[in-house]
């Protein structure tokens, strides 16, 4: 059973036409991610009512009519979200039996300090017992994010070593990795960064096993298609975009210039959404975001 569950979410995942929800702002941002939702500071003390009201601006999007399958083929969800529960299932459970949405994970615990124009993760002591969790609790694979600002081969080669390093731990689990090195999109040499890491990540894929595949999420290109041999390795699974501080629109544009990868859009999927609206105002708001997405996504 468990088998099949994760034949259906690899073909889901692989081929499915839609986009990838990212619900996964972790301490640090949230703060900023509940302002945007009309949810000031002064509403909340202390960190476990702040993450109270991000579960309940994270459960309102998932439940939501709007927001399934059809379009949303898999959502990124923070370590906290995926032990809590939706609706009295598991947030995991919830997505994948009840929307058909593939419950992915957030692995890592942020960055570190900016060496050779690059930041590599922080220590994950933590790994080994997240994904044991992650796995027993149907999730389909992780995501972690590095840093790239700067054009230094050696802050590169740092951020992509680290991140295959920890991919193959994680696919040591049965978990499938997104390898995300964002490059800053206000970074003055962004193209020059945007050559050496495919050339990087394109010789990171001779350490991935025959038979296993990994996952990457890279800013949008500075030159349309420019990730056209890591879409077609057989080593990857998907290749999904960040929105990286791009207005929605410019995302979407920028996107559909892109052939074969789809929209993994956090800012830029609760973009106009507020605590205040109505149920009919919210769902009108997300369809419209999710519509727009899903466009971008499947040219």
């Amino acid at each position: 059973m468990a088998t099949d569950m994760n034949t259906d979410m690899r073909t889901q995942m692989g081929s499915g036409k839609g986009f990838i929800a990212a619900l996964d702002q972790s301490g640090g941002s949230t703060p900023k991610a509940l302002k945007l939702y009309g949810v000031e500071e002064s509403a909340y003390s202390g960190d476990a009512e702040m993450f109270d009201m991000v579960h309940a601006m994270r459960s309102r999007i998932i439940t939501n009519p709007a927001f399934n399958g059809d379009k949303v083929i898999a959502a990124i969800l923070f370590e906290m979200t995926m032990d809590r529960d939706v609706e009295g299932m598991p947030t995991p459970s919830y997505l994948w039996d009840v929307k058909r949405v593939v419950p992915l994970v957030k692995v890592d615990l942020g960055l570190a300090d900016e060496v050779d124009g690059a930041q590599v993760m922080k220590p994950m002591p933590h790994l080994d017992d997240l994904c044991k969790r992650a796995a027993s609790k149907g999730v389909f694979g992780t995501k972690m994010r590095s840093v790239i600002n700067s054009a230094n081969p050696a802050g590169i080669k740092a951020v992509v070593d680290q991140q295959f390093d920890v991919a193959l731990q994680i696919l040591g689990h049965g978990l499938v990795p997104i390898i995300e090195p964002e490059v800053n999109i206000k970074s003055d040499d962004k193209a020059q960064s945007e050559a050496l890491l495919r050339d990087a990540l394109l010789a990171g894929l001779d350490r991935v096993p025959d038979g296993q595949q990994v996952m990457f999420k890279l800013s949008l290109p500075s030159a349309n298609n420019f990730y056209k041999a890591l879409i077609d390795h057989p080593k990857v699974l998907r290749v999904v975009a960040l929105s990286g501080g791009y207005s929605r629109d410019d995302a979407c544009d920028m996107l559909a210039a892109n052939h074969n990868m789809i929209a993994s859009f956090s800012r830029a999927l609760s973009e106009g959404l507020t605590a205040q609206q109505s149920d009919a105002e919210f769902t009108s708001t997300l369809q419209a975001t999710i519509d727009e997405i899903y466009a971008a996504s499947i040219t």
